[in-house]
Formats: structure tokens, C-alpha cells, sequence
């Protein structure tokens, strides 16, 4: 009885994004299916016609089959009775016929399936473009939000598992047409046949429907700790984490969290398949008792003379296939229904909108800058977070001048220089260059203009060239400026002495590839900085892994080659800030002192305080 209360009832809370659904939600995620046919029809269009011109043909093959058979069984019965006018090359002939429709059916199925392969593989990678060329265009702060990722992550699900969505709902065109065929031959027959049918196989398709909601709100509500599970498994086997996994032992911790998270979705999974497949027999007999029930009234009419014997094995296999075809048609609905409110997920990470907003008319990056880059009162508030990263921060960046943060951890150095290259737009107050507000430049001159290299950079595994070329990827087939960019980075005799040189894999991931050390990777890292004649570069603590004496030839090398341009620097070593022009000293997010390295050291001041805690290290 619970079963079924719980099938009817509404909960009036119910909706998609409380992981229940009701029949009006999957009904009305149906009308995500056009949108889903049009990136379908992107795809590829003759693959997408000539799937449905081979289902249209194969629909029409199982009534013929069925016919031809009738026919053969009603000649042999008349040839057993020696009917004259009865010829066996007649016989033969329709025995051939059949033979000839079961080997198009077989063929037109295998078309089918090869299709169907193909379209899904091609719709699977079309739609995986899609989403990364639209995360593209979305935020940074977007990709540190956990809900922007639970929805990227449902939406990356979608490439795959919506390719069998496309079989689905051709199959359900297909099985309809043949049910209208089938169909025609038992109302002549007896109509009420098709309302028995239709008594044993509703609890079914009610119950199909029930157990699918039940599966998408179990689904919808583990993805947050689905994707701890992969995090999990990614640091219990990968060559990024074997190092402190063995260093710290951490192998029966990361163990014990994937075992504990695993049992909990093996168990949740568990009762609900316990249950499904429960009801699933008893529906199961259901359909049987009404086959069957079926099957004996059409045999006592055979019996009684009313029908041939020919006639009893076409209508009986009708009605055995209608069964089967209604069944799966019925189910498929739910599973058509329930893809389609899956659907929602991918379009919902569509209508993600970038806050950062192209102006209408941008203006030209000026070249050369005149005035600079000028903070007027800025701030900036993360997504869902009530501290301020950065507030009531105010200076200008000069033409050709070199300053340094200075600031502890969380002081709002990278939140500072991410505002300044347009990661981010500030929360309040404007940024200005040349006196114009920095939302009105053109962005993508702008991020030509600007060279960051952050302290988290990525350590691709890719060749060197490329590792190199990301500073500047439309550059990635230059290899005078590859070169170029690792002499000037410093990286030039590391890479001399690879085996492949610029052609050498980089990472342990691929065939051949050599790691390399700490250092030797921020040399690599480096040479992305010179990729391109920016106006402004941003060091954001690369150097890091350097030691101190590697790290003061690097900058001073910077200094060297970035003469006439603007600079910002971060670095906790004060041997290094000492060089830049002026440095700006961050506490909590707010600018605190500002000078040069002589001044901020006769203010007494926090600069002063920081300078002589380091300077103690050293002693």
C-alpha cells in the first residue's frame, strides 16, 4: 500500500530543484526534446535522416513477417488436408518471402545499432565542445562556486548518457508505427483484446515511472558527494598525489573515506534496486496473466472453427508483440521523460551568464598606455561570502613603473592583480585606464595586453613548445619565439638538455614523458610571460620554488627585459620587492602603506615589521 500511496500522492513541495518530481515535471521537461533534436541535427543531418528513414523501414518488417507466416501455416494446413488447387511452389515460394523479410529486418537493425553508434559518438563529442567553449565565456569566481560545479558536472553527464536519449525516442517513433499495424489486425479481429492489454500493462509503466523519479532524485541529491568520491579515487591513484600519500601514509585514510562513501551509495542503490525489481516481478506476472488470458480465448475460437489456424498464430503473435512493443513504449515513456528532465541540467548550464559584461562598443587597448591603471575605492566580496577580499583599495599603476605587493597570506595580493587583468570586476568602486573605466576596453586586447603568471600555474602534459606556447597559443607554431621566450625565462639549458628537446614530453601521464622539478617547471612557466609583447606582466609569486639566489637572477633578468613596461610583482622574499619602484603593503585586504623600500622602512611601520621578521631568518 505504501507503494502506491507514495505513486499517487503530490507532495507539494515537489519540484526539480527539491530532487522530487512530479508527472506535470516530467511532462513539461518534454519540451526540452526540440532543443535536444536541433543539437542532434547539428550534429550531423544525413547521419540524423537516414537513422529515421531505416526506422521507418524497419517498423513496417514485423507485420510482414507476421502475415507471411499466417499465410505459410494455412497452406501447409490446406497441403495436410489435400485441398486441391493447393501448389507447393506456392508454399516454397512464401517460405522464401519470409526468409527474404527476416534477413532485411536483421540487416535494417544492424544499420540501426551501427547509426546509432556513430550519431552518439558524434553528438557526444559535439555537445562536450559546447560545454567547454561555453565555460569559456563564463567567470572565474563561476568556477569556485560547489553549485556552478554540481551543474557542470551534470551537465558533462549529459554528453554521454543523453546519445541514448536519441535511440530512445527514434525507437518510440518506430515501435508506434508498428503498433499501428499490429493494432489493425486485432480491433478487426476482437477490440477488446487491446483494452486487456492495456489493463496489464498500465501498473507496470506506473511503476517504471515511480522508480525513475526515485533514481533521478537519488542521483540529483549524491552529486555533490559523487564528485568527493572521484576526488577521493583521484588521490588514492594518481602520480600527482603518490608522493604525500607515501611520505604522509595516507593511504588508509583516503581508503577508509572512498569505502565510507561507496557503502553509502551501494547501500541507498541497493534498497531502491531491492525494491524496483520486487514490484518489477509482480507487474511482471501482471502482463503474463493478460497475455495468456488473451492467448486461451483466441485458441477457443480457433478450436470452435471461427479462425484458421493460420489466423490464430498471426493474432497471437500480434498480440504477443504489441505486448511487448506497448510494454517498451510504456517504459521507454518514462525513461524518454526522465531523460528529458536530465536534459534540463545540460540546457541549465547553458543559461549560466557570465557578470563579467562585454561592453556594446569596446574600445581599442591603448598602445601606448599614458596615464595607467588607477584604483578608485575598489572592493570585491567572493560569490556567497560575507568578507571583503579586497576594500576602500586606491593607487595608480604609472606607465613603465614596477611595484610589488607585500602582504601575508590572505592579504588580497592575487584577489588585487586578478581585478587588475579582469578576472574579476570589482564588487565597488572602478578601475580606470587612461581615465576610462576598464569594462569599456575591448576584453580579448586587453588579455593580450596583460601577461600573468600565477603561482598555481598549470603543469600541462604537453611538449615543451607547448607548455610554452599557452602564454600565447595563437603563437604555438612559432618556434623562434618559443626559443626566444625560454632564453629569455631562463628555461633555454633545461630544455637543451631534454632528450627531445622542444619536442619532449613534459609529465608522467603519457608514453616518454620526463617530470621535472619544482624550479625547473616555474622556468617553463616563465617563458609564458614572454610569449607576448604585453604592456602590463604579473608575477604572482612564480618563483617560488626557486632559491633565493635562482629567483633574484630571474628578476633581475625581468627587470632587464620589461624596461618602458609596467610590472606588479608579488613575492614574500623582500630581497626581490626591494627592486620594484614602489610597494604596496596589504593587511586584511586593504592597502596599508605604499612607497619604496626605504621609505616604508623609516615609517616604523607593518613593512618595517615584516622585513625584520625575515630578516631574522637569515641570521
Amino acid at each position: 500500500m505504501t507503494f502506491w500511496k507514495n505513486l499517487f500522492s503530490k507532495d507539494k513541495n515537489s519540484k526539480p530543484g527539491n530532487n522530487q518530481l512530479t508527472l506535470k515535471d516530467r511532462l513539461s521537461a518534454l519540451r526540452n526534446l526540440p532543443r535536444f533534436f536541433k543539437l542532434v541535427w547539428e550534429t550531423s543531418k544525413w547521419m540524423t535522416i537516414v537513422n529515421a528513414v531505416l526506422r521507418i523501414l524497419k517498423s513496417a518488417t514485423p507485420l510482414a513477417i507476421l502475415y507471411v507466416g499466417k499465410l505459410i501455416i494455412d497452406q501447409i494446413v490446406l497441403f495436410s488436408q489435400g485441398k486441391a488447387g493447393v501448389s507447393a511452389n506456392h508454399l516454397w515460394t512464401l517460405v522464401a518471402i519470409e526468409f527474404g523479410l527476416a534477413i532485411l529486418s536483421d540487416s535494417l537493425s544492424r544499420a540501426i545499432t551501427l547509426m546509432d553508434s556513430l550519431l552518439g559518438d558524434l553528438f557526444s563529442n559535439h555537445t562536450s565542445i559546447r560545454i567547454m567553449s561555453h565555460a569559456a565565456t563564463l567567470d572565474l569566481d563561476q568556477f569556485e562556486n560547489s553549485t556552478f560545479y554540481d551543474k557542470l558536472e551534470r551537465a558533462r553527464q549529459q554528453t554521454v548518457g543523453r546519445t541514448i536519449l536519441l535511440s530512445q525516442v527514434l525507437s518510440q517513433v518506430q515501435d508506434l508505427i508498428t503498433m499501428a499495424f499490429l493494432a489493425a489486425g486485432l480491433l478487426a479481429f476482437n477490440p477488446w483484446l487491446i483494452i486487456l492489454l492495456l489493463l496489464a500493462i498500465i501498473p507496470a509503466f506506473l511503476g517504471e515511472a515511480y522508480f525513475n523519479d526515485k533514481t533521478y532524485a537519488l542521483s540529483r541529491r549524491q552529486t555533490p558527494e559523487r564528485r568527493e568520491l572521484d576526488y577521493v579515487r583521484f588521490l588514492g591513484a594518481s602520480d600527482e598525489t603518490a608522493k604525500e600519500v607515501k611520505i604522509f601514509n595516507l593511504s588508509g585514510f583516503i581508503i577508509n573515506r572512498f569505502r565510507q562513501l561507496s557503502n553509502r551509495f551501494y547501500g541507498d542503490n541497493k534498497m531502491l534496486a531491492i525494491r524496483r525489481t520486487i514490484w518489477g516481478t509482480l507487474f511482471a506476472m501482471l502482463g503474463s496473466a493478460g497475455y495468456y488470458g488473451a492467448y486461451v480465448f483466441m485458441i477457443a475460437e480457433a478450436v470452435r472453427g471461427k479462425i484458421s489456424i493460420g489466423d490464430l498464430t498471426f493474432l497471437a503473435g500480434s498480440f504477443r508483440q504489441l505486448r511487448s512493443l506497448l510494454e517498451g513504449i510504456l517504459i521507454r515513456f518514462t525513461s524518454v521523460s526522465q531523460g528529458a528532465v536530465y536534459l534540463q541540467d545540460f540546457f541549465e548550464f547553458f543559461q549560466i551568464k557570465p557578470k563579467i559584461v562585454l561592453s556594446a562598443n569596446p574600445l581599442p587597448f591603448p598602445n601606448p598606455v599614458k596615464q595607467g591603471f588607477t584604483f578608485e575605492n575598489v572592493g570585491f566580496k567572493y560569490s556567497n561570502s560575507d568578507r571583503w577580499a579586497n576594500r576602500h583599495v586606491s593607487f595608480t599603476l604609472h606607465p613603465g613603473e614596477k611595484i610589488a605587493l607585500v602582504g601575508e597570506n590572505g592579504a588580497g595580493k592575487t584577489t588585487l592583480v586578478k581585478l587588475l587583468a579582469r578576472l574579476y570586476d570589482p564588487t565597488e568602486g572602478r578601475i580606470l585606464l587612461d581615465g576610462i573605466d576598464l569594462r569599456e576596453y575591448d576584453l580579448d586586447e586587453l588579455r593580450i595586453q596583460i601577461g600573468v603568471i600565477f603561482q598555481d600555474y598549470i603543469r600541462y602534459q604537453m611538449n615543451v613548445s607547448q607548455n610554452i606556447a599557452v602564454g600565447n597559443i595563437k603563437e604555438v607554431g612559432n618556434a623562434d619565439l618559443i626559443k626566444t621566450s625560454s632564453v629569455q625565462s631562463m628555461a633555454a639549458p633545461l630544455i637543451e638538455r631534454l632528450p627531445n628537446k622542444y619536442d619532449q614530453m613534459l609529465g608522467r601521464r603519457f608514453n616518454n614523458g620526463i617530470d621535472l622539478s619544482g624550479g625547473e617547471w616555474q622556468k617553463i612557466a616563465l617563458a609564458r610571460a614572454y610569449m607576448k609583447d604585453a604592456q602590463l606582466l604579473i608575477l604572482d609569486e612564480p618563483t617560488a620554488a626557486l632559491d633565493a639566489r635562482a629567483e633574484y637572477e630571474v628578476f633581475q633578468r625581468f627587470a632587464e627585459l620589461t624596461k618602458g613596461k609596467s610590472a606588479v610583482l608579488i613575492s614574500h622574499r623582500f630581497s626581490t620587492v626591494r627592486m620594484a619602484d614602489r610597494i604596496l603593503v596589504l593587511e586584511k585586504g586593504q592597502l596599508v602603506e605604499t612607497g619604496s623600500h626605504e621609505e616604508l622602512l623609516v615609517q616604523e611601520g607593518r613593512y618595517a615589521e615584516l622585513f625584520r621578521l625575515q630578516a631574522m631568518g637569515y641570521q
